[in-house]
């Protein structure tokens, strides 16, 4: 039948009906060969119990949040650690809040970044400033606005410090609360997280985030720390990640108990803005995986246009929502599963909206970072 109806299409039809075969078929590598990575192999522990670690947060009047959050990551379950905190020109009582803990915590140091308006002191500052005070090759990098997601956190990371690794990609979710933004903020870690550790595993590794990214003292200063992104205010944990990953040197730690927990935004606001600031640093991204990646949203945005075309103006309109609908089952049982394996929930009846329509919010805020000469507020 679909043979019959193809063969009396015009010209111009049969070009959109190509155009729907093959980005169908990019799409299932992406969503078979590379996405299902993460539910295809559980995550694994490697190395040793007792390898020492610092752990390195960067702060600025962020008193409120290391109140909260820095005693659960000063008593991890760990036999050897210590909790270095950046105090980054804070104004508010961040400092009083560390020197009271101190004496409570051996293990926690600090350092002072003094507020100077003649510098512009930016997040990568802070945190070479940390990497140059941590007594430890391997560092464990999270934000003062996270907390572990359990008290073996620090144990679970460190498994992978074996001799031939020199990166190991965490997982970062958000909180759980009401609200439809929530949601949407979720959904994108969610499928953030799926998408960056999957290409680790394929052997692309490209990209980790700072709320819970571990790497060698000796891999940042080999690398000449950020010298080659030091003017862009994003870019301290990804770009770094995406000049130094390799398929050999990077593994992934997904499972439960080593997650961080952190506060998402508030309002649409924030949370564009930080889009926005994230958003920069694509432009850097190795030619490779720029084309993996645009290779995705490109293909996913002509099958969802080559589909509305076809459902509305040709006779193989059931043939174009078929695929439609094959798709939407293997995308639903990969995130599904994908889910489960990163601690998710209720995310799923929100994923096919998610997936139309934030492509479109990307490079419409790509487009704005473009021709924009906004500075971005550091984090």
């Amino acid at each position: 039948m679909f043979l019959s109806n193809y063969f009396h299409l015009t010209v111009h039809e049969a070009i959109i009906v190509s155009v729907l075969l093959v980005s169908f078929l990019v799409q299932l590598v992406y969503w078979l060969g590379i996405y299902s990575r993460i539910i295809r192999r559980p995550a694994e522990n490697e190395g040793k119990d007792d390898i020492p670690v610092s752990v390195i947060i960067c702060a600025r009047n962020e008193a409120e949040n290391l109140r909260k959050h820095l005693p659960a990551i000063l008593e991890q379950d760990h036999t050897s650690y210590e909790v270095v905190v950046v105090n980054h020109c804070s104004e508010d009582e961040t400092e009083d809040i560390l020197e009271s803990l101190k004496k409570k915590y051996s293990h926690l140091r600090s350092t002072l970044i003094h507020n100077n308006s003649s510098s512009d002191h930016g997040k990568k500052l802070a945190l070479t400033l940390g990497l140059k005070a941590a007594k430890n090759e391997w560092v464990l990098l999270t934000d003062a606005d996270c907390r572990p997601a359990s008290c073996k956190w620090i144990s679970v990371m460190q498994k992978h410090f074996i001799n031939e690794k020199s990166i190991v990609l965490g997982y970062g979710k958000y909180a759980q609360s009401r609200g439809f933004l929530n949601k949407i903020i979720r959904m994108d870690t969610l499928f953030t997280g799926i998408q960056y550790l999957s290409f680790a595993m394929a052997g692309f590794p490209y990209m980790g985030v700072g709320r819970n990214l571990a790497y060698r003292r000796s891999l940042f200063f080999g690398n000449k720390g950020f010298a080659s992104h030091l003017k862009l205010k994003s870019g301290d944990d990804d770009l770094f990640v995406n000049e130094t990953a390799q398929k050999a040197n990077t593994t992934v730690e997904y499972s439960h108990p080593a997650h961080t927990i952190s506060i998402p935004s508030a309002t649409w606001g924030e949370w564009i803005q930080q889009k926005k600031r994230h958003l920069t640093t694509g432009f850097y991204y190795r030619k490779r995986i720029k084309w993996l990646l645009g290779g995705e949203i490109s293909s996913r945005l002509l099958f969802y246009m080559s589909v509305i075309y076809i459902a509305a103006a040709s006779s193989l309109h059931f043939f174009a929502l078929l695929l439609l609908l094959l798709r939407l089952l293997i995308q639903l049982l990969i995130l599904k599963f994908g889910a489960i394996r990163l601690n998710e929930k209720k995310l799923l009846l929100i994923s096919p909206l998610y997936d139309i329509f934030i492509p479109i919010i990307n490079m419409t805020l790509s487009i704005a970072n473009y021709f924009s000469s906004r500075r971005n507020k550091w984090k």
